[in-house]
């Protein structure tokens, strides 16, 4: 069963390195006083396993991306070219202010370039752009916001558990106490059927904020920490998502607690003729607890064992500096090396984006 499931899907012979990078532009942590005084307070920051997001994640800085270029150009492919993110960006991050200011009636948000200005991250667009110029740094849709609207906004107005207490300190993203243990970054969550509807217009909004941000459509989804329900696959359609990442058995969410398995494999193709694809590498080198350039090697040689690209997933806490440099540059090292690797191991090797991923398989 499990050589019938590697199987599935198209197979390439050569050898393909995607590497998708989450939450860019996403606030997690403002500041590391935010995050010292939230250590005093009832509000949970960690749990074993993800301790990194809150300790080290915020919103990068033009430094940041400036050596994150450096690193990923230090290295060329066996076609001479450079390794490079498919960076999965958020186009917006809620307005604390007008919020509160609505008596949590009201939902507001601000753009990227509005988030850079209010934390003073300088004019880290600009570095956006180069990135795409130079195809190093490809932005693709991860959402609006990395919070799911409606659960937060519920949560804040009837003052569920610690949720107005991260509140106040600009925060969502903190194990929260949830009665239905709800998780606030799960964006595309379902409480109630009703939420879905909500979703839709986050989903076509966040869509048309991307294509204004940065100048080209969206081809390409991954929902904030995985839930969805598949009602907002044929609104991503029409805003030209054509490829939605995906776990092996996808968990759809339904409200009201119900939950639907899928069955998607590399590759498969849906009604909407959007394509599915799952990550099947794993590079985190801001966790503890193990040596994830040689994890995430092995990963790569068995995906191409079966003749799969290897997809790595790692996030953007691996590379930014905001809340700890040493974080930063340990990230940043680690991945160099994890680079060397894959083109000492398979100098044949191609460094692909994953809309490239998607031409390939829409030409087997």
């Amino acid at each position: 069963m499990i050589q019938f499931i590697k199987n599935l899907g198209p197979s390439l012979k050569s050898k393909y390195i995607v590497i998708e990078s989450d939450d860019w532009g996403s606030l997690r942590m403002p500041s590391i006083e935010v995050y010292k005084e939230l250590e005093k307070s009832k509000v949970q920051l960690n749990f074993p396993g993800s301790d990194q997001f809150n300790l080290y994640d915020t919103l990068e800085n033009t430094h940041d991306l400036e050596l994150l270029f450096e690193t990923l150009t230090s290295v060329n492919d066996s076609m001479g070219k450079s390794a490079n993110f498919t960076a999965l960006a958020l186009t917006a991050n809620p307005d604390f202010d007008q919020i509160k200011k609505s008596d949590f009636e009201n939902y507001s948000y601000k753009d990227l370039n509005q988030s850079f200005e209010e934390y003073g991250k300088g004019n880290v667009l600009s570095l956006y752009y180069q990135g795409i110029d130079e195809r190093i740094f490809i932005p693709q849709f991860h959402g609006r916001e990395h919070v799911n609207v409606p659960i937060w906004m519920r949560a804040l107005k009837n003052n569920i558990g610690d949720a107005r207490l991260a509140f106040d300190y600009g925060v969502w993203g903190h194990i929260n106490t949830h009665p239905k243990n709800l998780f606030y970054q799960a964006a595309f969550d379902v409480e109630f059927p009703i939420d879905i509807n909500e979703h839709h217009k986050i989903i076509k909004d966040g869509l048309s904020l991307f294509k204004r941000t940065f100048g080209y459509e969206a081809t390409y989804f991954v929902p904030p920490n995985g839930p969805m329900n598949n009602a907002l696959l044929s609104t991503l359609s029409k805003g030209g998502i054509k490829l939605v990442s995906s776990d092996l058995i996808q968990t759809e969410v339904l409200g009201n607690g119900r939950t639907k398995k899928h069955f998607r494999y590399m590759g498969m193709k849906n009604k909407y003729n959007q394509r599915f694809i799952k990550r099947n590498c794993f590079f985190e080198p801001s966790g503890e607890g193990k040596d994830w350039v040689d994890s995430c090697l092995s990963d790569v040689e068995l995906a191409f064992k079966y003749n799969k690209p290897a997809v790595i997933s790692t996030h953007r806490v691996n590379y930014v500096s905001g809340l700890s440099e040493k974080n930063r540059d340990r990230g940043l090292i680690e991945l160099k090396k994890l680079l060397q690797g894959i083109i000492k191991n398979w100098p044949d090797v191609q460094f692909i984006s994953t809309s490239e991923l998607y031409n390939l398989f829409e030409n087997k």
